[in-house]
């Protein structure tokens, strides 16, 4: 059989016409959010959406609400043909690709477009003020602490941008990998706290065979910085193996993913050992908790986590 090309649709209108069109045909639609420059993370999301819906849609969108001014736009890589191929390998493929040029242009002040070049570095410029886009969705307190803490404006641009997405494909079931942890709680939290009546699947990290947790962001690495980073998974699986060992205190397995980190060459941005519900940090593991970490290798800031989940005998 030959593989499915995917319909590709830039227009919002038309996005929700195929949607509705599908509803009425009894199918369960399911999305997967991405931003392109697809790998093997991506397919396994949408192997995992064949598992639970009819059809299925993938959106590739580069977000500009969840860049901030010092990051640079341009820099995250692209590839649409590919990443249309890389659908096309999946078994059964995908229904349609949702790939808009603009999502906060809404033709009325051409000066607030989507982006600007400052410095010969586009940059997000959703922010000024006229008639250009000023409402954003957060979800307060999960948006605090660990990639909160250097990206303020990250959650928030995030946020807004999936509420843009559901709106607009109006999806049964959407997909997101548990890689962005952090991430993934907040789109829970807010379809529960906004009534969205959309199932929302967490799928597990995708690793290299060498255990680095798979990115788009990988390919920026050089070769001894990619060596070194398998440093964040080797400390994660540390961490957790001490913790099942019966080491319970949140400090010193944090201290060994640090030390593992650092020893490596990497610059911890943070480290830390959180309720998986909630996001606080934990001192003592005496339920789920997960360990989520952030480090930069040369120019390249990566994330991982790994949830620990122990067999604690609560009659002590």
């Amino acid at each position: 059989m030959a593989p499915k090309e995917p319909l590709v649709i830039s227009s919002k209108d038309e996005m929700r016409k195929w949607s509705r069109a599908m509803r009425c045909q009894g199918k369960v639609i399911g999305l997967v959010p991405t931003m392109g420059y697809l790998h093997e993370g991506h397919l396994s999301l949408v192997r995992e959406a064949h598992k639970h819906a009819n059809v299925i849609a993938v959106s590739i969108y580069v977000n500009p609400g969840q860049f901030s001014p010092n990051e640079d736009l341009s820099t995250y890589p692209s590839d649409f043909d590919g990443d249309i191929q890389k659908l096309m390998s999946v078994p059964g493929g995908v229904d349609v690709v949702f790939h808009p040029h603009n999502l906060y242009d809404y033709g009325i002040d051409k000066k607030n477009s989507n982006v600007a070049i400052e410095g010969g570095k586009m940059v997000s410029c959703i922010d000024q003020g006229g008639f250009g886009h000023e409402t954003w969705v957060r979800v307060e307190n999960l948006e605090k602490g660990l990639c909160g803490n250097s990206r303020p404006v990250f959650f928030r641009g995030v946020a807004t941008i999936v509420t843009k997405l559901f709106n607009i494909v109006e999806p049964d079931v959407a997909f997101f990998g548990k890689k962005d942890y952090q991430q993934w709680r907040i789109i829970q939290r807010m379809v529960r706290d906004l009534d969205f009546s959309i199932k929302i699947v967490g799928c597990e990290i995708t690793r290299e065979n060498d255990g680095l947790a798979m990115s788009s962001r990988n390919v920026r690495l050089s070769t001894k910085d990619r060596q070194n980073a398998l440093s964040i998974n080797k400390s994660l699986l540390k961490a957790k193996s001490a913790a099942e060992d019966g080491e319970v205190h949140c400090e010193k397995l944090r201290n060994l993913v640090l030390q593992c980190i650092t020893e490596a060459g990497g610059q911890i941005d943070y480290a830390e050992i959180v309720d998986q519900e909630n996001l606080e940090k934990v001192k003592f593991i005496n339920g789920p908790v997960v360990l989520c970490v952030a480090a930069w290798f040369g120019k390249v800031r990566l994330i991982d986590n790994m949830e620990i989940n122990l067999k604690l005998d609560l009659r002590k």
